[in-house]
């Protein structure tokens, strides 16, 4: 099974964390413009990547497990394509700090002729979304 594990600690409070993981307003700041997102089990929601080419992808995304301030999990599809990955964020307090592990599994059921779909630019991105947009994110908070 491909997964890609990124893990960072935040100076920041699990509340914190969590309210940038899962408001929409929030999200917008360092994460993907979100239409509307609730943390919720069956919420459904969507947005446009790109892939390192460029090439436009459609994700189509559902909330499969929340875990108030612990764990959040969502599907991670694209339209027109196959494959079912999850992505997990994990949330746990450390001396006023949080640990944050992200675990996105599945990535061997998408199309492993197109480059987009390597698990290393998989890696690649979500150690950018981790260790500089939200780190940087709540360094301002």
């Amino acid at each position: 099974m491909k997964k890609v594990v990124v893990e960072e600690i935040y100076e920041a409070s699990v509340e914190s964390v969590w309210k940038a993981l899962t408001d929409k307003d929030e999200m917008k700041k360092w994460y993907f413009d979100l239409s509307e997102f609730k943390p919720e089990v069956g919420f459904k929601f969507q947005f446009e990547g790109q892939g390192v080419k460029g090439t436009p992808y459609t994700h189509l995304c559902e909330v499969t497990e929340v875990i108030l301030h612990k764990r959040l999990q969502y599907s991670w599809t694209y339209e027109n394509l196959e494959g079912y990955s999850l992505v997990t964020f994990d949330l746990q307090e450390e001396n006023n700090k949080t640990r944050v592990t992200l675990t996105h599994t599945g990535l061997e059921t998408f199309p492993q002729d197109n480059p987009d779909f390597d698990a290393k630019n998989f890696e690649g991105g979500w150690t950018q979304l981790l260790t500089q947009l939200l780190k940087d994110y709540l360094a301002k908070q």
